[in-house]
């Protein structure tokens, strides 16, 4: 029987201890929605980087016109970088590779890099991802769920989507669950709120809205299961592709 674990927060990652094991990231509010949703749009492949100064070292490793650079800091968009969410990277996206630089979530793909197999996540494409895990990795390899977190503190909606996930796993297999993975999966099965709910009722969500933030971004990122694309990342390039 396969192991399931689950680390509450990206400070908590200890990235030798990811080598050989299978890792999928959330950071629902909203790297990991924004990276499926890029990839979904037609984005040649996502850059998840550490911080602005490595996303624009990055840059000039690329062609001028190869790329868009996007990121926020603490909730606000980096000064000289697009918004990074969906509205508006929807429209420019296509064909270009997406350098995204966020707060938690990429900082919390990069910590988790060590992995055998790394993948992002989201309420869009959990049942995708699902059948994908128990698909193409058969073997006896501990998944770990990684939720980003913010600034050091556990978030709600990234411990939701990873419930999220572990209700579509256990749908097809049966998996040993550590104690925080069968709390995550017990939160998820007994709420009574809509995705939506959740996420307009967490402290992120309440927090990007007084920034300015349409509430059209939160109902998008509530979309579970809307979006078939697998996101994983790529040792070698350490770019995160679509799964053809």
């Amino acid at each position: 029987m396969r192991n399931i674990q689950l680390i509450f927060k990206k400070e908590d990652i200890e990235p030798e201890q990811m080598k050989g094991k299978v890792a999928v990231v959330f950071d629902i509010l909203f790297a990991t929605t924004t990276i499926t949703a890029a990839l979904e749009d037609g984005a040649e492949s996502v850059f998840a980087v550490y911080d602005q100064a490595q996303a624009r070292e990055k840059a000039r490793s690329l062609d001028e016109d190869s790329y868009i650079l996007a990121g926020e800091e603490q909730g606000r968009t980096i000064d000289g970088f697009y918004h990074p969410l969906r509205t508006y990277l929807n429209p420019i996206v296509k064909g270009k590779h997406l350098i995204l630089s966020t707060t938690n979530g990429t900082v919390a793909i990069n910590r988790s890099s060590q992995a055998e197999h790394l993948y992002t996540s989201s309420l869009l494409n959990n049942r995708e991802m699902a059948k994908h895990l128990v698909e193409q990795h058969k073997g006896d390899q501990t998944i770990v769920l990684v939720c980003s977190g913010t600034s050091g503190h556990f978030t709600m909606e990234d411990f939701y989507g990873a419930g999220s996930l572990l209700s579509y796993l256990v749908e097809k297999e049966t998996f040993n669950l550590s104690d925080a993975a069968q709390t995550a999966l017990q939160f998820y099965n007994g709420l009574s709120l809509s995705p939506y709910e959740l996420l307009r009722s967490t402290k992120i969500g309440n927090i990007l809205l007084d920034f300015g933030m349409h509430e059209r971004e939160l109902k998008f990122a509530a979309q579970e299961g809307s979006l078939h694309t697998i996101c994983k990342y790529d040792q070698d390039s350490r770019q995160i592709k679509e799964v053809e």
